[in-house]
Order: structure tokens, then C-alpha cells, then sequence
């Protein structure tokens, strides 16, 4: 496989398992270790199918996880010792985790900050997009890679019956597949993420596929935008440009 995804601005293990945490809407301070190493394990399964460089990373707390998990299935001491204090297993994962979230937090502050301010224009000025005037700024959900990550593990999912190899020569590479997503965002003007992959292409034809999305999303080339928190994402050009 010559498609590795190297990405620049890649989103961690530790943005995954936050990634979860909000999607199953739990508290960081009491993790479903269960439920959650499950879920974590299903989307390292996605990553490696990537061939992401930063794998071994997510491998690493995948067994930090697992290792907490089969803490906790270890029964509790059954007389309680004056003075000793049982710590929980997940508490320096948590601890982490929040140190983690806090450094993110004030990134992501900073960020929207500078992104408001090239949205000012003084006065006398105005914005024009492909469909007219803009008269005020458009809030709208960041979307991260591991959305992407999920939506196209949804895809996977649901088409199961996608063999993961054929003994044919398989002729796609991913300039092909850039080529591809580019006209057909320029073709419709915005599309669903889902409509770039046909059931009747082969499961390498989806990967290279998404490998191009990732692509052209880090060279800011097509922008994703996910109108309510883990729905639909839509894929547009961020130069605004479609075919007649």
C-alpha cells in the first residue's frame, strides 16, 4: 500500500478518546472505560486501514486503555483498610486528558480569535461569496478529522459486503481521486461526504478516496462543514468556484 496519510496538523490518540467521550455525551471524570475502549479499538482498526504514521501512537493508548479496563474487572478489596487510599485506575488518564483539553481549549481560543478578525472589513467594505452578499458572519461546528474518521467509518460499516480484495489490478492512484472529488464538488457546488463513494467501487477504490478528502481538506483546498454536531458533512470549495 503506497497510500500512508502524513498529515501536519494531526489530531492525536488523546483528541480521539475526547472525540468519544463528547460523542457518548459521558463525564470525563467517570469514563465507561468498557464502552469507550470498545469504540476506541473500532476507529484504531479505521486508522490502520489508513496506514496513518502516527498509528503506533494510538496503539500505544489503546493498550493503556485495555490495561485499565482489565484493572477495573479486578475485584475490590473486600475489608477496607484503615487510612488506605485505592486510587482508580483511570484517574492519571483523566488527569491527562484535562491537562490536555486545557492546552487545546486555549489553541482553539486563539484560533477562532484570528479567524475573526479577517472576517472584519471596515467601513465602506463588504464581502461578496458565489451566492451574494454576506450580512453576518456564519457560525458553523468545526469539523475534525476524527468526524471524517467516523462518518467514513459509518460507510464501511453499512456496506460490509464491499470485498476488501480482489485478485485484479486495481488501476487507481490519488491524483486519480483528488481529480475526481475536486469535479465533483465543482460539479454539484456542495455535496454530502457520503455521495463520493459508490458501493459498486472496491474498498481500496474508498480508501484512496478519503485519502484525497484528507488531502485536499490539510492544502485547504475543499472545505467540511457539518451543520449540526455528528450529522451530515458537506464538502465544498473554499475558492467558491463551480462549473457553468
Amino acid at each position: 500500500m503506497p497510500y500512508k496519510v502524513k498529515l501536519e496538523t494531526f489530531e492525536g490518540p488523546l483528541d480521539l478518546l475526547l472525540f468519544l467521550i463528547k460523542k457518548n455525551e459521558v463525564d470525563i471524570y467517570d469514563i465507561p472505560v468498557s464502552k469507550i475502549t470498545k469504540q476506541y479499538l473500532e476507529y484504531l482498526e479505521i486508522i490502520q486501514l489508513l496506514d496513518i504514521e502516527a498509528a503506533s501512537d494510538f496503539i500505544l493508548l489503546a493498550s493503556t486503555l485495555l490495561q485499565i479496563k482489565a484493572q477495573m474487572l479486578l475485584p475490590k478489596p473486600s475489608i477496607e483498610v484503615e487510612d488506605e487510599v485505592i486510587e482508580d485506575p483511570r484517574q492519571e488518564l483523566v488527569y491527562r486528558l484535562l491537562e490536555y483539553k486545557r492546552f487545546k481549549d486555549v489553541a482553539n481560543d486563539l484560533s477562532e480569535k484570528e479567524e475573526y478578525s479577517r472576517k472584519l472589513y471596515t467601513r465602506g467594505s463588504f464581502k461578496i461569496d458565489r451566492y451574494g452578499f454576506e450580512d453576518e458572519l456564519i457560525e458553523r461546528p468545526d469539523v475534525s478529522l476524527f468526524d471524517l474518521v467516523s462518518a467514513f467509518k459509518t460507510i464501511v460499516e453499512k456496506n460490509k459486503k464491499v470485498p476488501i480484495h480482489r485478485v485484479v489490478e486495481l488501476n487507481v492512484n490519488l491524483d486519480e481521486r483528488i481529480d475526481f472529488v475536486v469535479n465533483k464538488i465543482k460539479d454539484k457546488g456542495k455535496i454530502k461526504f457520503v455521495d463520493l463513494f459508490d458501493k459498486a467501487e472496491d474498498k481500496i477504490v474508498w480508501i484512496v478516496t478519503f485519502i484525497a478528502i484528507l488531502e485536499l481538506i490539510k492544502n485547504q483546498v475543499i472545505d467540511a462543514i457539518q451543520p449540526e454536531t455528528f450529522g451530515d458533512i458537506f464538502l465544498s470549495m473554499i475558492d467558491g468556484t463551480q462549473t457553468a
